[in-house]
């Protein structure tokens, strides 16, 4: 039977251009994190590299390969349910944008390659087109703990709800999203999207964002947040590199679920929101 609640630990790394500094900062917080009463804890989107079309080639990596292996170590020494918020992915000559998930015994159970890759043109503020160096993920992630089965998209995912309704559909409680929103999108969008989510499909919804550099030629928004089911910020940082926790709890779900029963007030004779998962396991093969 799964547990009423559970604590979530978010780690807003202050990512550095050194992967091997990266990584060990990585398996110090993990253990701060899960000392603190974590069940759950997730990184930030490029959390062993700097974010930019420029860097994904020189640190993608195999997987498995150093990183992955560090969040195996780093989830088994812990006990702990690991979100690897993503890295740069090499494979068959393609570069992906890669969050991979680690359960208590430090087993992959969940990839999930960026289905939505960052393309945007705002005049005078931001270009940015991961799509001149990355190729796009083409299968849903969930995973199942012992508290609830949790979603996984990776920043741009965010901005579509269809996702977030094929998950809440699939019987996800929490939806979770490494990213790194920037500082023209980030003040705009940032907590407007997670609440969005939250609200329309009822349940939790956590972005776990790097830490500011503001010397850095991307530069992340910060402010890792937690949505409850009522669209309310239970938790959010400020942008400099900490640890923030939210206890997750599973009956306020339920709660506000039968107190406005919008999933029993849909109508698919009018519309629906389809989805096949193709699941990744241990022993599968993407």
């Amino acid at each position: 039977m799964a547990a009423n609640s559970f604590r979530l630990g978010l780690i807003q790394l202050a990512v550095s251009a050194s992967k091997s500094d990266n990584l060990t900062r990585v398996a110090k917080l993990v253990k701060e994190a899960t000392v603190a009463g974590s069940k759950i804890v997730a990184l930030p989107e490029c959390f062993n590299s700097p974010y930019g079309t420029s860097y994904f080639a020189e640190y993608a990596e195999k997987i498995p390969g150093p990183s992955t292996d560090a969040l195996s170590k780093a989830a088994k020494d812990n006990s702990v349910f690991l979100i690897g918020g993503s890295i740069p992915e090499e494979d068959d000559g393609k570069l992906y944008n890669t969050c991979t998930v680690f359960n208590p015994d430090g087993l992959m159970i969940a990839k999930h390659r960026k289905i939505h890759l960052f393309d945007i043109d705002i005049p005078g503020k931001i270009k940015f087109q991961e799509s001149e160096v990355l190729s796009p993920g083409n299968t849903f992630s969930t995973f199942d703990t012992p508290f609830c089965k949790v979603g996984i998209g990776i920043c741009y995912d965010i901005r579509f709800a269809e996702l977030a309704q094929v998950y809440a559909k699939k019987g996800c409680q929490l939806l979770v999203y490494p990213g790194a929103f920037n500082m023209t999108t980030g003040p705009a969008h940032w907590e407007l999207l997670q609440r969005a989510r939250a609200l329309d499909n009822q349940l939790y919804v956590a972005a776990v964002s790097p830490a500011r550099d503001e010397t850095a030629k991307y530069v992340a928004w910060g402010h890792s947040t937690v949505v409850s089911p009522w669209g309310d910020v239970i938790r959010k940082a400020a942008h400099g590199e900490e640890i923030i926790y939210a206890e997750i709890d599973l009956a306020c779900i339920q709660q506000v679920r039968s107190q406005i029963p919008t999933r029993q007030q849909k109508r698919p004779d009018l519309y629906d929101v389809k989805g096949d998962t193709v699941q990744w396991s241990v022993h599968g093969v993407m």
